[in-house]
């Protein structure tokens, strides 16, 4: 690890936050008013404001090797080193992947197609896909058509053994299912396939067209994903095909941005995170922009009001989220098991001002989600339900399902929890009539856009969400409770079932 350290006047002395009696099975309460009345909108918005300028003074995005982003990591540095923090910079490499140009992928015979690039119907570039333009015959690896009542099954691809007799220079068409993209595609790459096409299973739910991701540079052969029908027609008979990606696929090197309060027990550290890349696509303000500015603002606020915490606070903005919570995992991947045990816990807070946002609370115990946190989790989510609660503010779960920086977190068995507003999804009705905003619509309409920018934004969600952001992080760094173990909860510290996704890409 290549650090940066930069050191600074500490805090002064002055314990503001009491406690006010709350029933102990939460983490001990404090008074957050006044600090969250220093959290103000404007305050947020105005590092909105520095992140849109770095992306317009460089290329229109923050993407994590990109100068946009760096221009991002010095604007946070420097606020957090005037606000008294002892901040690190954390180097590391991680891969990169950039498509050049749209792929194409064409029928050619007996049929001549032309497939939708992105669309539901048609394909998508798996991410670290090589690049090539290779017209070759498709030949079907194992396939299960129709496809299996249960989903998930299917183990085309997933054993060299299914290539048996594959013909060398044929484009591989594979069946999503029970093993990796990587798994399958290295597989079809080491038969001698000059192109590889992973359609989706076909059973209900498993027909669109997905963003799946190979994990890592190394493919020298174009991959696509694609639906169900695009593969089953292109697996049936001789076909003749097409396939064009032009791609960036390597290693460069981005950071993550450390920040601990000079003061506080640090075998009780509270850790705030937020991603601080943008997509290649756009500026990212609201994803993450949104929760990166409200946690910056809380820290600078803290130090304004000459707050010194019982328990460490180190406040985390990631890199490489977008490419898949690589800068959220190198951090915990380099923790000792003693510094692990040392976290009390992970806030996580990414994307919160969704323009048609839902207020969602992750669902620490899993009562409602198919997935609890590790043990302690139930206590941080209860925190945030008892204060929205409190505030006459409606709130719905959402699951640990593996798209944000929590992730390398309950994996090693530190509790989480956070908020969220809403991505892709689709509101619905009665989300509608309890929210307002537009149902059949995407919560973010430009997610992962180049429209994702300083307008992209509900100032009622980010002003709420915002003071919840201030609440929670106050609550558990004055905190004299125990947060891991305070409950049983149904975690055990890691996910039972191989999450499907890695930030915004499917990887199985």
């Amino acid at each position: 690890m290549i650090s940066v350290q930069l050191k600074h006047t500490p805090f002064a002395i002055a314990v503001v936050a009491t406690a006010t009696g709350l029933p102990t099975h939460a983490a001990t309460s404090v008074e957050t008013y006044t600090l969250r009345e220093a959290v103000t909108v404007e305050g947020v918005r105005s590092h909105q404001a520095e992140f849109q300028a770095a992306a317009d003074a460089h290329g229109g995005a923050r993407e994590a090797s990109s100068p946009g982003y760096q221009a991002s990591v010095d604007y946070v540095v420097e606020q957090m080193t005037a606000a008294g923090y002892d901040v690190t910079i954390q180097d590391f490499d991680y891969p990169f992947f950039e498509e050049n140009s749209p792929a194409i992928l064409e029928q050619l015979a007996p049929t001549p197609t032309v497939y939708d690039y992105l669309g539901v119907e048609g394909f998508a570039t798996m991410t670290y896909s090589g690049s090539g333009d290779v017209t070759a015959m498709t030949e079907g690896v194992d396939l299960v058509l129709p496809p299996a009542p249960d989903p998930n099954t299917s183990t085309s691809g997933c054993e060299a053994s299914d290539f048996s007799g594959f013909t060398a220079g044929n484009i591989a068409v594979i069946q999503r299912g029970s093993c990796s993209f990587a798994l399958k595609a290295q597989n079809a790459e080491d038969a001698g396939a000059s192109g590889v096409i992973i359609f989706n299973e076909g059973q209900p739910g498993r027909t669109d067209n997905f963003l799946g991701t190979l994990g890592e540079p190394g493919f020298t052969v174009p991959v696509v994903g694609a639906a169900f029908d695009v593969g089953a027609e292109l697996a049936a008979g001789v076909v003749e095909v097409n396939l064009i990606v032009d791609a960036s696929s390597e290693i460069r090197t981005t950071s993550n941005v450390i920040a601990n309060s000079p003061a506080g027990r640090d075998d009780r550290v509270v850790v705030v995170g937020a991603h601080l890349d943008s997509v290649a696509e756009g500026p990212g303000i609201q994803d993450n922009g949104s929760g990166s500015a409200a946690i910056l603002e809380t820290a600078i606020q803290i130090a304004e009001q000459q707050i010194t915490p019982r328990n460490q606070i180190r406040f985390a903005w990631w890199g490489a989220e977008e490419a898949g919570l690589l800068g959220a995992q190198y951090y915990v991947d380099q923790l000792s098991p003693r510094e692990i045990k040392d976290i009390a816990l992970n806030l996580n807070f990414d994307m919160i001002g969704s323009p048609n946002f839902v207020r969602f609370v992750y669902d620490g115990d899993g009562s409602d989600t198919p997935i609890a946190g590790p043990n302690g989790s139930k206590t941080i989510e209860r925190v945030f339900l008892e204060y929205f609660e409190e505030m006459s503010l409606p709130v719905e779960p959402t699951a640990f399902d593996g798209r944000s920086d929590y992730g390398p977190f309950i994996a090693v068995g530190i509790p989480a929890g956070g908020l969220f507003t809403g991505a892709e999804g689709i509101k619905t009705p009665d989300e509608a009539a309890l929210y307002g905003g537009t149902a059949g619509e995407q919560y973010d309409p430009c997610y992962h856009l180049a429209c994702d920018t300083f307008d992209n934004i509900s100032l009622e969600a980010l002003d709420q969400m915002s003071d919840a952001v201030a609440h929670s992080v106050l609550t558990f760094a004055m905190t004299t409770s125990s947060v891991n173990g305070t409950d049983k909860g149904k975690g055990l510290g890691k996910i039972e079932n191989e999450m499907e996704y890695r930030a915004s890409h499917l990887v199985k």
